[in-house]
């Protein structure tokens, strides 16, 4: 009897240890096969090339999450939110969620505390692309993949209209104490000028410096002015003088990223639908737009 016993555990043990190198679950549970077409990560395990596959392709990456991160800030007409409503809208806004269906994708919408960091957000992929009326600067073009350019656009100096008959020359700006969105275009072109500044969260909190008397001016993109300032707009009592430049906004991927070509392509295909014209003109934006 006590030979049988003896035989009986030493048989289950062997059973345990041959389960144990099956790659059973853990805690000694079976693994139980999961069904066919069953997500990868829904079983805990780790799909196979998926990391491969995420390095390789942004829009693998992007299609195999199912959500296209749109970076950007709260800037009329291109990104903000219409009043009493949390949905962005503008023209931006509003061609991302155009691009994201083409992608067969949903659109997110993620608002950067600090637009200056926006190359960092794209390659720690916090988010996907950088949309929101971009400058296109030389340093822009070196931290990240950009598409064609596909609006023209320039940066203006904005005060109250009682005080800007003083203040039409580069010049004449010396005196003036400005706000400008920190890391923006607006804010290179003073840098340029050796005029000093306040930095602001974005261009809407610069133009509310100047409404309340803050600071004399501020710098904001020809586009926004066009949108937020004089007679029936937001901002009625102030107007825009000086432009300090011209440039052209594009859209920004990652270093490498085939997304790029994809979203050119797409662009190209919306323009000649007359999606893309139909959508600037909702927004007022129409005669900035470059053909591709």
């Amino acid at each position: 009897m006590k030979r049988k016993l003896l035989a009986l555990i030493l048989a289950l043990g062997l059973m345990g240890s041959l389960a144990a190198c099956s790659g059973g679950a853990p805690g000694g549970a079976a693994a139980t096969p999961a069904p066919a077409g069953t997500p990868a990560a829904q079983t805990g395990a780790p799909e196979a090339g998926g990391d491969q596959q995420a390095d390789d392709s942004d829009l693998a990456y992007v299609k195999d999450k199912g959500t296209l991160i749109v970076g950007m800030t709260d800037f009329a007409p291109m990104d903000y939110k219409a009043e009493g409503s949390d949905e962005w809208i503008g023209f931006d806004a509003d061609m991302a969620k155009a691009f994201a269906e083409s992608l067969g994708v949903q659109v997110e919408f993620l608002e950067l505390g600090n637009w200056d960091t926006k190359a960092i957000e794209l390659e720690t992929r916090a988010i996907d692309v950088v949309w929101n009326g971009m400058t296109l600067t030389e340093e822009v073009r070196s931290l990240m993949s950009v598409s064609e350019p596909y609006c023209l656009n320039g940066q203006v100096v904005v005060l109250p209209k009682d005080k800007a008959a003083d203040y039409t020359t580069v010049e004449s700006l010396s005196d003036l104490s400005f706000a400008v969105e920190n890391g923006s275009a607006g804010a290179e072109q003073l840098d340029e000028l050796n005029i000093s500044y306040t930095a602001t969260q974005n261009q809407a909190a610069a133009l509310m410096e100047v409404a309340s008397g803050a600071s004399d001016a501020c710098v904001i993109d020809l586009l926004m002015a066009g949108a937020m300032i004089g007679e029936g707009t937001s901002y009625p009592d102030l107007t825009y003088t000086v432009q300090l430049n011209s440039e052209e906004y594009g859209v920004g991927f990652r270093q490498g990223s085939d997304m790029t070509d994809a979203f050119n392509n797409f662009w190209k295909e919306a323009y000649a639908a007359g999606t893309v014209m139909e959508t600037a003109t909702t927004y007022g934006v129409q005669e900035s737009v470059l053909e591709p």
